[in-house]
């Protein structure tokens, strides 16, 4: 059904709207008038329950984007996946033994059932065979650690939270499960049985997709459509769809209206297409939040809110995340159900394997110092006969972002800028040219910070550091990405010895072998910025105070002149009228 906007929710208890037949029909009751308000099911059924906030209690939103097309749509079937036999002959001594060598970390909920063993090889996974042939010509030989351990979740049907280093294959281990996934809602369904046959309805014009993928920005959804896309190659007539911002949206209502089975979008725009009712939430089956930290970072918790309190009720949920601080936690206690929680890794830590190297530098002096290291850089390569490395230099500004990329180009160098300000062409020809050549330098704000999967970056710059250590720490795990090593180099000034301190110590733990560990999330970022504020006022304060005592000589007789905050010693003015 069509959305109801804003202005028009404020109706009385009771009230109801009705659409056209070809739209289907839904009633309309304002949670902000009653705290017991009716829902819709995709089948039909009037629902009563308690709204009163995000409680578990009141996951479904009045406003209602489940109606398709069809007046009846089915229940969604979740495959009954079961691995090979010799995964399922594994102890638990083994499956524990396997985790250790993963470096994964396994837990769930207490009187829920032990999740699935880690699965170290594709095929012992039992995946379609066209996905399988796909994962081959992708060149993947076996799962990452977080792939081995999630995938199995995912194809159990059970909820999941999944926190990874950055480069670890996140993508890949949401991908194919959901693509498994949704390929069987596709073929097998039969309304008059309740086992699974292959005899479901296929996707008809009008139906919304089985799978919906959330990303915080374009770039990112960009890789993750091209991931699905990648292992769905084989597979006939499976269609999917990204929608975002930037972009031509009749071409992208086409699509959806069309009907496609999986959908990667942005909150934003896929909320424009919801209002629009260009597409419906009702077949969806398999949710997956990624980067969730950085959606909320970007303020999209209201319409993931939305969207996910609007999904059927029988669906599953994966979240995955670089970074899991408190607003996290508290989104996965409000919309999924017992998950199995993985962690690999240190995470949200600095890497091991990138060599860190702090240098500091005057403000005025930044683009020059960025010149003369990225100049000799190029011409060592030349004398070795060895490729420039990809680099990417991170500044704080759009404006400075221009600038530095056209410093870059006069002097010879490849060099290519991106950030919010460009269209989104010229964002993709930017991203593109960096991938695959010519250009072999990307100057770029906190925009190419998160999520961004971009093979063998060897140098990470920060001309200007950021605000906080999560973000430097997205910002260094461009590089040293997948087992691979990397360099990241740090221009700072006085202003930024707060972050510096902690980057030492980070650097100092991780020679130690000592976890790296710091506070994550919106709160915790601003306390942090809070705390280097007021360490840099402190500082200033101190350097003034420095500056008068050590630039004002004045004879003791007259320092009864200086202002008394100035005065240290006690007394001094009544001591100048001696003589």
């Amino acid at each position: 059904m069509s959305y109801v906007p804003p202005h028009l929710r404020n109706f009385s208890a009771g009230k109801t709207t009705t659409l056209n037949s070809d739209g289907a029909a839904a009633d309309y009751f304002s949670s902000k008038l009653s705290s017991h308000q009716s829902r819709i099911h995709c089948n039909g059924e009037l629902d009563k329950s308690s709204s009163n906030g995000y409680s578990n209690s009141s996951r479904r939103s009045s406003v209602n984007y489940s109606t398709a097309s069809r007046t009846a749509i089915p229940d969604p079937e979740f495959p009954q996946w079961k691995p090979s036999e010799r995964v399922l002959r594994l102890k638990s001594e083994q499956i524990e033994e396997i985790r250790l060598r993963l470096n994964v970390d396994v837990n769930v909920a207490p009187g829920s059932s032990s999740a699935p063993a880690p699965i170290e090889s594709f095929p012992d996974m039992c995946l379609h065979p066209s996905i399988m042939k796909d994962i081959e010509k992708h060149g993947y030989t076996a799962p990452t650690s977080i792939q081995a351990q999630s995938m199995p979740v995912a194809l159990s049907g059970r909820d999941l939270l999944g926190c990874a280093e950055t480069g670890s294959g996140k993508t890949a281990a949401f991908s194919i499960p959901m693509i498994q996934v949704a390929n069987f809602m596709s073929m097998s369904y039969c309304e008059s049985v309740s086992v699974h046959c292959l005899a479901q309805q296929p996707l008809q014009r009008g139906d919304g997709p089985l799978a919906l993928v959330l990303a915080p920005t374009r770039e990112l959804a960009q890789q993750i459509e091209k991931e699905v896309t990648a292992f769905s190659l084989s597979l006939d007539s499976f269609k999917t769809s990204i929608v975002v911002g930037g972009t031509n949206i009749s071409e992208q209502r086409s699509e959806l209206r069309a009907g496609v089975h999986i959908v990667v979008a942005t909150p934003g725009r896929l909320i424009d297409h919801l209002q629009q009712g260009n597409t419906s939430l009702c077949r969806i089956s398999f949710v997956v939040l990624d980067e969730a930290d950085r959606m909320l970072d970007m303020g999209f918790e209201p319409q993931i809110r939305e969207v996910m309190r609007n999904l059927p009720e029988k669906h599953q949920t994966l979240l995955f995340s670089a970074t899991m601080p408190t607003e996290i936690e508290a989104l996965a206690q409000d919309y999924l159900t017992n998950p199995v929680r993985i962690k690999v890794g240190k995470v949200s830590s600095p890497t091991a394997n990138v060599s860190q190297i702090l240098e500091k530098v005057p403000e005025n002096d930044k683009i020059d110092r960025l010149l003369d290291l990225l100049v000799e850089e190029a011409a060592q390569s030349e004398r070795s006969g060895h490729p420039f490395p990809l680099t990417i230099v991170f500044v704080e500004r759009k404006t400075k972002c221009d600038e530095v990329a056209e410093a870059l180009t006069q002097q010879g160098l490849l060099a290519t800028a991106l950030h919010g300000g460009r269209s989104q062409s010229e964002r993709e020809a930017a991203l593109r040219d960096f991938r695959h050549g010519p250009i072999n330098i990307l100057v770029a704000t906190d925009v190419a910070s998160r999520g961004l999967d971009v093979t063998g970056v060897g140098h990470v710059i920060n001309l200007d550091l950021p605000k906080t250590m999560e973000d430097y720490v997205h910002r260094i795990g461009r590089t040293g990405r997948a087992g691979s090593t990397g360099r990241a180099t740090s221009f700072y000034t006085d202003r930024d010895m707060y972050l510096v301190a902690q980057i030492r110590r980070a650097i100092a733990d991780i020679g130690s072998g000592n976890d790296v560990t710091f506070a994550m999330g919106k709160t915790a970022r601003r306390k942090e910025r809070e705390a280097a504020a007021a360490e840099k006022e402190a500082r200033s304060t101190l350097s003034k105070l420095s500056l008068v005592e050590s630039a004002v000589n004045v004879e003791d007789k007259y320092r009864h002149m200086i202002t008394p905050a100035m005065i240290k010693k006690e007394g001094a003015a009544d001591d100048a009228w001696d003589d």
